[in-house]
Order: structure tokens, then sequence, then C-alpha cells
């Protein structure tokens, strides 16, 4: 069955149905820190250090986060879309870094020197690698010894309430990208490269109060996106059923953590 995990050049030739998606967690999101300045506050940063971004997409983390970073930060952008490149870099050289790069790249075979980067992060792209183990060891192999690597993903339970509603499409009630690369599968592939991982888990949760956005995120990649007049009507009152249960509120779980591993010295 077709999913997010699939057709990426359609999917993330710019950020418009990624945007749809986004918005369930940028909106509904209930946290004490919201995700992209809680992911910062886990980066061992130092001043002047050079950060590779893989997957970079249109580099919201970058915008959400830049104020909260150390100084003089020297950050590359690397992605297999260039039109992500495009409004990443666009969107990063306004901010307060010390320089700011782009390069269209297969994470399978990184365009970089070994140990070229102090930290390298992957944020929600590995599920979309035919291989995420080989992403991670090129990943391991452009980082300096002592650097980190910093993964982020989904576990299998991340808002399952919402995933639960696209069995109309025939689709597993599951989050598609947790299913290709979850916290078992993040674990595995960076021990298969790093002798230490450690996992951190974002406190949260989603309160959603606007049907149409949970209708427009499900459909914005295969088999909603593609999905027939009856099953769209059938996913419409399936998402109306289910705020109707819940007295207008949706009550959704999320299960999003941090990987970190470092590079041996």
């Amino acid at each position: 069955m077709s999913s997010i995990t699939e057709g990426n050049a359609e999917q993330y030739g710019d950020s418009r149905k990624l945007a749809a998606r986004a918005r369930l967690r940028s909106e509904y999101t209930i946290a004490e820190t919201g995700w992209f300045p809680w992911v910062a506050a886990q980066l061992p940063l130092k001043p002047g250090d050079r950060i590779l971004d893989v997957g970079c997409g249109p580099a919201w983390f970058w915008a959400a986060t830049a104020g909260l970073l150390p100084e003089n930060l020297q950050l590359t952008l690397a992605d297999l879309s260039p039109g992500m490149i495009n409004e990443a870099v666009a969107r990063c050289s306004a901010l307060p870094f010390a320089s700011v790069e782009g390069h269209q790249a297969d994470a399978a075979a990184l365009p970089f020197e070994d140990g070229a980067f102090d930290l390298v992060i992957a944020m929600h792209m590995l599920y979309h690698l035919p291989n995420p183990a080989a992403g991670i060891a090129e990943m391991s192999r452009v980082l300096k010894p002592g650097g980190f690597l910093a993964v982020t993903t989904n576990g299998d339970g991340d808002m399952r309430e919402i995933y639960q509603l696209t069995t109309v499409f025939g689709s597993a009630p599951t989050n598609p990208a947790a299913e290709a690369f979850g916290y078992e599968a993040a674990e595995q592939s960076m021990r298969s490269q790093f002798a230490n991982v450690t996992m951190s888990q974002h406190p949260a949760s989603l309160r959603i109060t606007e049907p149409e956005d949970v209708f427009l995120a499900l459909t914005s990649y295969p088999p909603g996106e593609g999905a027939s007049e009856t099953q769209l009507a059938r996913f419409r009152q399936a998402i109306a059923d289910a705020f109707a249960q819940s007295d207008g509120v949706l009550e959704v779980s999320k299960q999003t953590g941090l990987f970190l591993s470092r590079k041996t010295a």
C-alpha cells in the first residue's frame, strides 16, 4: 500500500504537502516546551561548530531555533529535493549563522569529506531511505571523531487515534513513518555504527479541535491523496464520528523521540 514513505519526488518537491501534515503538530500540540525548542536544547553544540542537516526540508527547525543556539554555527543543508534546498537556503540565509550552504544530496551517498562535521542531524527523514542503516553509516563517516549524530523519528503509538481513521483507505491503523523506521529500528541502526545511543521522548500530546485539519493532513499523501470520492466521503464521516464521540475535541497521543550518539574520539 502506498504511504507517506513513498513518492518522495512528488511529496517533497516543495513544502506544501508537508505543511498540511505539520499543521496538526504545530497547531494542536500540548507541551511545556515545543518540539523544535526541545530538540534544540538536547543538541550538544558549541560556538563555531559545523552542522550538517540531512533531509533538511524547508528548514523550519532552524528558523524556529536560531536564537536559541550557540553563536557562529556553520550550517550545511542537504536534501534530495532542489525545491526544498532553495527554500531552506533562502530561509536560513536571513538567520544569524556564520555561514549557510545548500547541497542537493542523497543521504546514502553524501558529497562531503570524512570527518567534516561536528554534528549531523536527520529529523524525521530516515524512513524515506530504502536502507536507513546505509544513511546512518554515511552520517557517521562525515562526522568528526567525538562528533554527534542526532536522529528524530516516531514511535508505533504516535497519533494512533488519528491513523485508526485511515483504515477506510485500507491503511494500517498506525503512523506509516513509524512502521518504516520507528524507535526500535532507530536504536538498532544507530547501534550498528556507534557504541552509545541515548533516547529521549518529547513529553507532549495533541488536542485537535478542527476536523478539516485532520482531513487535509491525511489526504496529503497516498492512499488518501488518490482516494475515490466514496472513500473520501467515508473518511470525512469517520472523522466526524470521532469528533462527535469526543465532544468536539480529539485527544491524541504523541510518540516523538530524539536518538543521540557520539562518534568514538
